[in-house]
């Protein structure tokens, strides 16, 4: 089996001559280049030329978006407006057609490989079955709804998309355990929006028309969202915000995003003007519902919780039962989502706090798993060489657009430095970088003038950008955070939905505590197994019988308290003793209750 080593090798594996992975090239021997020192507001001054097929690094200023002028937030950025009188469906505009899809030639998803998805178990686990649907046309869409999937380039519903489409529709309150780029986002709000389509002059709030609306002059309204999408992130919020922009087009629904570190005025302007589906993250939500004159939860009737567990662990639990329970809405009219990469026991009595007993619980894959469809590979790199081996790795491959993820701040600052100082093109963005840097950065990256992302694991849930082909790991995250799920989150960022992806990660001996899951997680998806980490390679177990500690999230009616040792979450409570959550009665097989959805094509496990 072949080394991945680069520098000194690893004192406990007997290593022989360096042998890298298949068309990843050889590192060498080349001594490390110190980078320039960090001055923190501009990139140090480029001495290296640009290596052959990348485009030419331009200077990042991190100074020249703290001003309010130059810069255009992304909550602003252009929502379908239509005119009130012109019925429920407004007419097709085809130059933000061209903003929200791309360009017609280039839509769609064809050549994508979504054979290891499709073979990703789905398991069913909640009270409550759904029949599966197997195919967008057979969901029971809106036309303008089907018209929008097309447009947005789905093709083939995903498993998390077949069963929370039948779900939403016929009213059940949804819990998704679903790894990372499984197309959740679109999994919840395709079959909300549709349930909602035809029901805005009933359900919506009074608003300004927008085709007559005129600043200062008409009066702004206060707003009063039928659905609301809390998250973690201002990345990913402003992620599910463009999706949401997407499948709003010609509805009489209204987008919105509210986020920490932009600007109060703007968010405000737009809340006022009208909101029917508000993406928010939590702490921004909260100050928007202390101001009844701007905002009110009283007409929701959607709320979801998307990485729930992600701001469970942030501690933010007081500030979730706030939002979901606060306001003026009567929680009875509510339908609950809450799609989660984990369900450890606090994320458990949040959902038994809200979610209707009869709700549906899916779980796609393990939780923490990844697909196959991300090739995966661990570097041993000593180090003093890191920086060096980093360039190698990049140089060794074609051109395409990278993110590396580092653990610190100082860290990804100094990446950045000695990789723009070898002619790369590349950006940063990490927690202290204000909100304006972090937007620019992004709309860079994502533009290819700077096809390259150095970032803290602040990024790793809110990510979602076309082409990302490689992810590094250039430190890997630590047992005490985030571990194996943050692992999990980073890679995840290629590999989505359909594409193919390579994560590459250095390893080094202080990365000896996340050896033994990181092995398991390679076994897992029969990824090759470095000889440094054979020894963590457990004794008579295959991919199929695999051991990991937050399989204890899904046992049936677990809701007890956790024991410690080892860290693995386990209950002491089991089965139907657990109010509620213990295993569903077979009386409700799969297929029961499932109206006009179709034939079942797929079964309840993949």
């Amino acid at each position: 089996m072949a080394d991945n080593v680069w520098g000194a090798p690893s004192p406990r594996a007997n290593l022989g001559e360096t042998d890298l992975a298949p068309n990843m090239g050889s590192f060498g021997t080349t001594k490390l280049k110190e980078a320039l020192p960090i001055n923190g507001s501009v990139h140090a001054e480029k001495k290296a030329e640009t290596p052959a097929g990348w485009v030419r690094p331009t200077a990042y200023d991190y100074t020249a978006y703290g001003k309010d002028s130059g810069h255009e937030w992304e909550g602003n950025a252009r929502v379908y407006e239509w005119n009130g009188e012109n019925g429920d469906i407004g007419p097709e505009v085809p130059a933000l057609e061209v903003e929200l899809f791309g360009e017609p030639d280039k839509r769609g998803n064809q050549g994508l490989d979504f054979s290891a998805i499709a073979q990703i178990e789905l398991t069913q686990e909640g009270p409550v079955r759904v029949q599966p649907i197997a195919d967008f046309n057979d969901a029971g869409l809106h036309p303008a709804m089907l018209k929008n999937v097309q447009l947005a380039g789905y093709r083939t519903p995903t498993p998390i998309q077949r069963y929370c489409l039948p779900a939403i529709h016929f009213g059940y309150d949804v819990i998704g355990i679903a790894q990372t780029g499984s197309g959740k986002t679109a999994a919840y709000l395709i079959p909300i929006l549709n349930k909602l389509m035809g029901k805005a002059k009933k359900l919506a709030a009074p608003r300004p028309n927008p085709a007559t609306f005129q600043e200062g002059v008409d009066q702004r309204v206060r707003a009063e969202p039928l659905v609301v999408v809390v998250c973690p992130t201002r990345e990913l919020a402003v992620q599910i915000f463009n999706e949401a922009r997407k499948f709003c087009y010609r509805t009489m629904l209204r987008p919105c995003v509210v986020y920490g570190g932009g600007t109060m005025r703007d968010q405000e302007d737009q809340l006022q003007k009208g909101c029917d589906l508000l993406v928010a993250t939590p702490g921004r939500l909260l100050h928007f519902m202390n101001k009844p004159s701007v905002l009110t939860l009283r007409r929701v009737r959607y709320m979801v919780i998307d990485e729930a567990d992600e701001m469970l662990m942030d501690d933010w639990k007081e500030e979730l039962n706030l939002i979901l329970s606060g306001g003026e809405q009567e929680e009875s009219n509510i339908n609950y989502m809450l799609f989660s990469a984990t369900f450890p026991k606090v994320a458990r009595d949040l959902a038994k706090s809200h979610l209707a007993e009869t709700h549906v619980r899916l779980r796609v894959g393990r939780a923490g798993s990844t697909h196959a469809n991300i090739k995966q590979q661990i570097i041993y790199v000593d180090p003093s060489l890191k920086k060096q081996a980093l360039l190698d790795l990049i140089k060794s491959l074609p051109p395409t657009r990278t993110i590396i993820f580092v653990n610190s701040k100082r860290a990804a600052e100094e990446v950045d430095d000695f990789l723009y100082n070898e002619g790369m093109p590349c950006v940063s963005m990490h927690s202290d970088r204000n909100q304006r840097e972090r937007e620019a950065a992004m709309r860079g990256f994502r533009s290819g003038q700077w096809p390259i992302l150095i970032t803290t694991g602040v990024t790793a849930r809110g990510i979602d950008v076309r082409n990302v082909m490689h992810v590094i790991n250039y430190e890997l995250p630590s047992i005490d955070h985030g571990g194996i799920e943050e692992y999990t989150h980073r890679i995840g960022r290629t590999g989505r939905i359909g594409h193919r992806g390579l994560a590459s990660s250095f390893y080094s001996d202080r990365d000896e505590p996340i050896a033994s899951v990181l092995t398991r997680t390679l076994m897992e998806t029969n990824q090759e197994i470095p000889d440094f980490l054979q020894r963590y390679v457990p004794e008579g177990m295959t991919a199929d019988n695999l051991k990991f500690e937050t399989d204890s999230d899904f046992e049936e009616g677990a809701t007890g308290g956790d024991n410690e040792g080892d860290g693995a979450n386990t209950d002491n409570c089991a089965g139907n003793d657990c109010g509620g959550w213990g295993a569903a009665d077979e009386n409700t097989a799969a297929g029961n209750d499932t109206g006009t959805w179709g034939v079942n094509t797929a079964p309840a496990v993949w």
